[in-house]
């Protein structure tokens, strides 16, 4: 299920207020910042900071590949 992309573009991190990287395929929002990921669950972002994911250092460096190969861009905002 893909975001609407008017939604997209107003989604922030609820943490820093930053914006998101929005993987569609795998259900989720990224932020490379604090490192954390936002699922996804039927089609509604889940942005509540304790809900939120860590993501490890070598997650983190696959979810940064994949941003530059896929060309993913960021919900809002210039490319972090």
């Amino acid at each position: 299920m893909t975001l609407d992309t008017q939604l997209l573009s107003i989604l922030a991190c609820p943490q820093d207020k930053g914006p998101l990287y929005y993987f569609s395929g795998d259900e989720f929002l990224y932020n490379p910042r604090l490192a954390r990921k936002y699922l996804i669950r039927d089609g509604i972002p889940i942005m509540l900071i304790d809900e939120s994911v860590a993501v490890d250092d070598l997650e983190r460096s696959q979810l940064q590949g994949r941003i530059e190969s896929e060309g993913i861009q960021p919900t809002f905002g210039q490319k972090s």
